[in-house]
């Protein structure tokens, strides 16, 4: 049931890999180990976060078409309340890759968000729920 709900996620998921292996590379050329680290932590928090994301709100529209908007701005809370936590802390230790990783959290957003767009505008959507095959 879900399935039929995450049928973007194997090109999500493609472009969230292009972007772990882009993004980390320039910033290894342009600054160094610290901030390809750094670039790539934030790719797979934002990948982590979006792909959890993707699954429960289809849960939740899988229980309840009603309940999207609900469960959807709770996780959209949840996850900015972690990733400032994330960031709070590590910005407290110190580490160099604190920046870099800002900047790839920045990178793996907007990569998704044209990425799902993308999906959608090509995607063959049916506007009536299709008769399930037997």
């Amino acid at each position: 049931m879900l399935a039929k709900r995450l049928k973007f996620l194997p090109f999500m998921l493609g472009v969230t890999a292009a972007v772990a292996v882009l993004a980390p590379l320039v910033a290894y050329l342009t600054v160094g180990a610290q901030a390809a680290v750094g670039v790539l932590a934030g790719v797979a928090l934002v990948a982590a976060s979006y792909l959890l994301s993707s699954v429960v709100i289809a849960w939740a529209d899988s229980i309840n078409p009603k309940m999207v908007l609900s469960v959807g701005l709770l996780m959209y809370g949840i996850k900015f309340t972690v990733l400032f936590l994330v960031l709070a802390v590590i910005a407290k230790s110190g580490w160099a890759g604190l920046k870099p990783m800002a900047i790839g959290i920045g990178i793996a957003a907007i990569a998704w968000t044209i990425g799902h767009g993308w999906w959608l505008w090509h995607a063959k959507i049916p506007y009536i729920d299709e008769p399930e095959q037997k």
